[in-house]
């Protein structure tokens, strides 16, 4: 007899349709055959199901039983088809009766004892189910908080193989899961560092706020110790909180990763990621033998920090400039080819020598010119024209430490920021771009609305730092965000001139333009 169940592949963030059909024919000896390009982990399910099947109060059928996962050009990976297998051998050997199955989608592994055990992408799966029309899933219990914010999907979590047969047979129907809006999902939570912890330093939080109001690249220069990297921590609390949309492109992507915990719901905050300066291209851009999203894909609609810059590989560097241009990193391998969603707001920090107190008006430097240019060279003219903002923190004087009185708190800050990207929100509505830092086109002088006085301004600083085009356009588009802070309609002299500002280390330490 013949039996289908339905499964959905990941083919990066994506979910494919796949189809589960078993056959069992009558034969003189036992033979499982398993077909439909399935990988390692795939061809093992026989052992699982079978060894599920015995535990569950079931029986692996005799004769001939083969199980095909159509299309059957489509690489199917991981353990989590075992569901749908064996609910299709469980139907085909007429060991239970059930009415249609097609249309509800099965995700599950399986354990040796039947019971069900979450799997990696289940929101990718049921988003794309739920987008084919299928409006029923039932999945491992282990998986349920993760689409609870689904709606008009029937959720039914399943502890075992066991009851999910008894589900769809009728006989022991499972209460569908309650289905939550993002907003009841959606929880505040301040991040460990708050900018009230920040003394001094006004340029660096200026630029901050700056940065995140307009989704900009950051890179801060400045002497060890002197609050770069507790500047960078304080940027998850002014950022804005992620819409649902948002939200849901990020945890399809860390739930493809394994990264999201078993029993964890969506995620609300905006990720925050620090890849240590040793890692790999393939760690930091995705790549390996199934292509998976490396720490800029997981940065989406959040923050790569890229603590001591130069620290990282030249080529690993250079590896960012694609990504932080279109917004999506695209990774060949022999077997797979897949794209990942990377829009990410890029935060570095560096020394601006070997020692670390060139320029500093604290201690004297003691690295020699020709190590000083060794060492800045390592990142390179075409990566810093991809950063918006560049500012120049030194140390913060003890008088500034000492200065009784509160410093302004991130929950502040992050009201400023949200009504700057509400005004981003309203004047992009009817485009693609979500932040200033998208602003494109051919004439950005009057998408940003910039003021006579301002494009002035910006032709003068054009030809006295020989900028290149991109950071031409990048001038305007950070000059529209501090006019939208100031809630500004046209862009003044005064926040372009403030841009402006913000390009000088790049002037100093790199001595100006890059083609």
């Amino acid at each position: 007899m013949l039996a289908r169940t339905r499964c959905f592949a990941l083919n990066g963030v994506q979910g494919e349709a796949v189809s589960v059909e078993a056959y069992v024919a009558s034969a003189s000896e036992f033979r499982f055959t398993l077909v439909g390009l399935p990988d390692a982990a795939v061809k093992e399910s026989r052992d699982r199901v079978a060894a599920a099947l015995k535990n569950s109060g079931f029986a692996m059928p005799l004769g001939h039983t083969t199980v095909n996962l159509s299309p059957a050009d489509l690489r199917k990976e991981g353990a989590g088809f075992d569901l749908a297998v064996a609910l299709a051998i469980i139907l085909a050997s007429r060991q239970l009766a059930a009415g249609v199955v097609e249309e509800i989608l099965l995700i599950g592994e399986l354990g040796l004892d039947g019971r069900l055990v979450a799997v990696h992408g289940a929101l990718a799966m049921v988003m794309a189910a739920h987008a084919a029309g299928i409006r029923q899933v039932i999945l491992p219990l282990g998986n349920a908080r993760e689409v609870e914010a689904v709606s008009g999907m029937a959720v039914y979590p399943a502890g075992s193989l066991r009851a999910a047969a008894l589900h769809l047979s009728g006989q022991m129907p499972i209460p569908a899961q309650i289905q939550k809006s993002y907003e009841d999902c959606l929880f505040q939570s301040q991040s460990g560092l708050d900018l009230a912890q920040v003394r001094g330093q006004r340029l660096g939080r200026r630029a901050l706020e700056i940065a995140a109001a307009g989704g900009h690249n950051l890179l801060m220069v400045g002497v060890p110790g002197s609050g770069k990297t507790m500047l960078a921590r304080c940027l998850p609390g002014i950022l804005p909180e992620m819409s649902q949309e948002e939200a849901f492109e990020t945890t399809r992507i860390h739930s493809v990763a394994g990264l999201l915990a078993p029993g964890s719901g969506i995620m609300t905050q905006r990720p925050f990621r620090t890849p240590h300066h040793s890692a790999s291209m393939p760690a930091l851009i995705g790549g390996g033998a199934n292509a998976r999203p490396g720490e800029v894909s997981l940065s989406h609609n959040g923050c790569l920090f890229l603590d001591e810059m130069p620290e990282y590989s030249r080529h690993v560097l250079e590896s960012l400039r694609q990504p932080l241009e279109d917004g999506v990193t695209t990774i060949s391998r022999v077997k797979a080819h897949t794209q990942y969603p990377s829009r990410f707001m890029l935060v570095a920090s560096m020394n601006p020598c070997p020692c670390g107190f060139f320029g500093s008006q604290v201690r004297p430097c003691r690295c020699g010119s020709h190590e000083i240019r060794k060492y800045l060279n390592r990142v390179s003219g075409p990566l810093l024209d991809r950063i918006d903002l560049q500012v120049e923190i030194d140390a913060v004087p003890v008088e500034e430490i000492t200065q009784p009185g509160p410093q302004e708190e991130s929950a502040q800050v992050r009201r400023r920021v949200r009504l700057a990207r509400n005004i981003q929100q309203e004047r992009f509505r009817d485009t693609s771009i979500r932040t200033n830092a998208g602003i494109t086109g051919k004439e950005p002088e009057k998408q940003a609305l910039l003021t006579p006085e301002a494009i002035q301004v910006l032709q003068m600083a054009v030809k006295r730092y020989a900028l290149s085009m991109r950071a031409y356009v990048r001038l305007i588009r950070v000059s529209r965000t501090i006019a939208d802070l100031a809630g500004e309609e046209k862009v003044p002299l005064e926040a372009m001139a403030e841009a402006i500002q913000f390009r000088m280390v790049d002037a100093k330490y790199w001595g100006g333009g890059h083609a």
